[in-house]
């Protein structure tokens, strides 16, 4: 495969990636990769690389709109942001300890997951109840625009949520995704957020959390400047 090739691959590649992980909110790590190490023969560890940078940089931009909208929780995601740092950097730490073929598995079983969620969207029930304590403290519940007007919901299992966001961290730093699928997870089945506020604030998110590992990838060299560009 000659350079011009390669490139345009990749090319391809990335624009699918960042179309389909802005519209879900899963994160473009999920075609990056797999694409990168499989079709193109680049190490999993580069691959990886590239693909913080680039989730940084499709959910930097694809999430100003939905924040402009008044669909993202900014508090919510302000403070699960906390636990997703603190467990990319030691997903990051991980990475060049583990073998690269547990890597690969890991990947593998987070991607199934991933693309079960795509095709099977979970939805909770709306938090409608009384709020958890904790969230009534920190003024976490909020409100969505809808066509019929704002709607209103209450935010649960705080704590639950912010042990699941530390799980979704690491998994980003150790494979390079945005790990959307366990974000929308936390939030829509455990805090009760509605699906359209979970995938839009876990878009607010995904930029933040490939932001803390990146730069242990790139204190490591595992981040190519021409394949990450």
């Amino acid at each position: 495969m000659d350079v011009f090739d390669f490139t345009l691959l990749s090319m391809t590649g990335s624009l699918l990636a960042g179309f389909l992980g802005s519209l879900t909110g899963l994160g473009g790590g999920v075609v990056i990769v797999p694409l990168l190490t499989l079709g193109l023969g680049v190490d999993i560890r580069y691959a990886i690389g590239a693909s913080l940078v680039s989730v940084i940089l499709t959910f930097l931009s694809s999430s100003a709109a939905y924040v402009k909208e008044g669909f993202s929780n900014i508090r919510i995601g302000m403070f699960l942001e906390m636990a997703t740092t603190m467990g990319a950097l030691l997903g990051a730490m991980l990475a060049a300890r583990i073998p690269t073929a547990a890597i690969a598995v890991i990947f593998g079983v987070v991607l199934i997951y991933s693309a079960y969620l795509s095709l099977h969207p979970p939805h909770g029930q709306v938090g409608l109840e009384a709020s958890d304590p904790l969230a009534v403290r920190l003024r976490l519940d909020a409100s969505y625009p809808t066509l019929d007007g704002p709607v209103a919901y209450h935010v649960h299992a705080v704590p639950t949520g912010f042990s699941l966001m530390f799980v979704a961290g690491a998994l980003s730093g150790l494979l390079g995704i945005g790990s959307g699928a366990v974000k929308v997870l936390a939030m829509d089945r455990a805090m009760h957020i509605p699906f359209k506020v979970s995938t839009t604030t876990s878009n607010f998110m995904i930029g933040v959390t490939a932001a803390a590992s990146a730069g242990i990838y790139l204190n490591r060299g595992y981040i190519d400047p021409g394949l990450a560009m």
